[in-house]
């Protein structure tokens, strides 16, 4: 088995199956939409096709229902276990990635309107602050439950990063909000 062959959708994969234990796609699908799809995205599409590549490369084993929709239900087996612990023993040396449109939107501001700008701003404040919620009503759910510890730890960052993200928004509508007030008083 040649992990060259596995990419960042496969850990997730593999992880997910890991954490959660036997699962279909669509089992892994919706656990991707409450766990890492808050910070790691990627075409869903791929949690059907991801799961039958890698069985077929021994790392998971799959199960087929004999009747009705005759539904896949996938588990890691102790090839898809090492190859996870190995991918997790590895140091990451690449910079964290902000794939993030609003900001490259911003680097082009100076191609837009300053109303474009300042109505990018609000939404992001609106945005930012609606994830806050959300991450820390998760943290207030699942806080006392002592086998979810170590998923929480990632939420600790996700906040950081968003309370980050609405300060500098934040600041950015005020700057513009000023900048706007400066133009409509010349």
């Amino acid at each position: 088995m040649s992990t060259a062959r596995l990419t960042t959708t496969s850990y997730v994969v593999l992880g997910l199956i890991g954490l959660r234990g036997p699962s279909t796609s669509y089992d892994l699908k919706r656990a991707v939409g409450r766990s890492v799809g808050f910070f790691w995205s990627f075409p869903h599409a791929q949690l059907y096709s991801e799961p039958r590549r890698l069985a077929g490369m021994g790392l998971l084993d799959v199960t087929t229902e004999d009747e009705g929709r005759r539904r896949q239900t996938f588990s890691l087996t102790e090839r898809g276990s090492q190859a996870l612990r190995r991918w997790l023993a590895e140091p990451v040396t690449e910079p964290m990635q902000v794939r993030d449109i609003a900001e490259l939107k911003l680097f082009f501001g100076e191609l837009a309107s300053g109303d474009d700008m300042l109505t990018l701003a609000r939404e992001q404040v609106r945005q930012h602050t609606e994830r806050i919620r959300v991450y820390e009503d998760m943290d207030e759910r699942f806080a006392g439950v002592d086998r979810l510890a170590p998923r929480l730890v990632p939420l600790r960052l996700g906040l950081r990063l968003e309370h980050a993200a609405l300060d500098f928004w934040t600041e950015l509508v005020d700057e513009l909000g000023d900048s706007e007030r400066a133009e409509e008083a010349s």
